[in-house]
């Protein structure tokens, strides 16, 4: 079978836009949002690995949530902001299959995440009495390892597929960074069943997670109302954080799989703002809102600098 022979070794990306200007533009205002996403995660990844009042199941998986959004911006980040400065923008086709398989395996390991985040906070609020004893430490790297597993095996999927396509005529990436959609317009064979199983493998999952983590937060809220005044603020203030978060990821994600893939800026922009701007957003809405983790940060830093004194 001669049909997955690749002439194509290289692909060249269009970039995000075409003007020198605003990429350089771009270059420093990226570059300065990714260091950002990395400094902001890391000292949640820091602060909860390192305050002894931050050992509830929720800020272990917070520091699990926050390590994904470095690797998951550092899988696109990096190159995408290197590539501004770039006349020509080229990535090898090893590269790029390189680049969705970490870009999908993070992506869909955040979901997961998201969705035990959501399930801690089921039991915290509903089951209040049960917490310590249903969420163990055992159970937390369960559901850990599992979310891990779970973005590797989607991954795995979306990589065997594309693997087997032939590349042999054009080699421009109508996009910043390399994802399904855009390659296969470059595979040299009708890839419209590979589309539709890739499509449903990565809508599956985030429409079946979007509505468990919907019906999750209903009968949380649901719930509330037998909570004393004090507890409800408490426990609204913090999956209002939650909440916040799965909007910002599931919105764009929704928006740009759920229908038919098209060569529109503005599908380039909204990945600009869940590639970009959402790992960056994380770690302000999760440390503003939660006083505990501001407590702990500042006690980090207090000792820190006491230390250099």
């Amino acid at each position: 079978m001669e049909s997955s022979t690749n002439n194509v070794t290289e692909l060249i990306f269009t970039g995000l836009f075409q003007d020198p200007e605003v990429q350089r533009v771009c270059f420093v205002v990226f570059l300065l949002v990714y260091l950002a996403t990395v400094v902001g995660n890391g000292l949640i990844v820091l602060t909860v690995n390192v305050s002894k009042s931050l050992h509830s199941p929720m800020f272990f998986f917070l520091s699990y949530l926050s390590l994904v959004e470095i690797t998951y911006s550092s899988t696109v980040v990096p190159k995408f902001i290197t590539d501004l400065l770039a006349k020509i923008k080229t990535i090898s086709l090893k590269g790029c299959v390189a680049q969705i398989f970490f870009f999908h395996f993070f992506g869909v390991t955040e979901i997961f995440l998201l969705v035990v985040m959501a399930y801690d906070r089921y039991v915290a609020i509903c089951k209040p009495l049960h917490y310590m004893n249903i969420m163990s430490r055992p159970l937390c790297h369960v559901l850990v390892t599992g979310s891990w597993l779970g973005g590797f095996f989607h991954s795995i999927i979306q990589i065997l597929i594309t693997i087997q396509l032939p590349f042999c005529g054009p080699n421009v990436i109508d996009h910043y960074f390399c994802d399904l959609q855009p390659l296969f317009k470059l595979a040299c064979t009708d890839t419209s069943v590979e589309g539709v199983i890739v499509l449903a493998n990565s809508g599956l999952i985030a429409l079946c997670s979007f509505l468990i983590l919907v019906s999750s937060y209903i009968v949380i809220l649901f719930n509330l109302r037998n909570h004393s005044a004090e507890g409800r603020r408490k426990a609204l203030s913090t999956c209002a954080s939650h909440i916040t978060v799965v909007l910002l990821f599931f919105g764009p994600a929704i928006f740009l799989y759920m229908r038919p893939s098209s060569t529109f800026t503005e599908d380039k922009l909204v990945a600009v703002f869940y590639t970009v701007v959402t790992p960056m957003l994380n770690p302000i809405i999760y440390t503003l809102r939660n006083a505990e983790v501001k407590i702990a940060m500042r006690r980090l830093w207090g000792k820190k600098n006491s230390g250099m004194e």
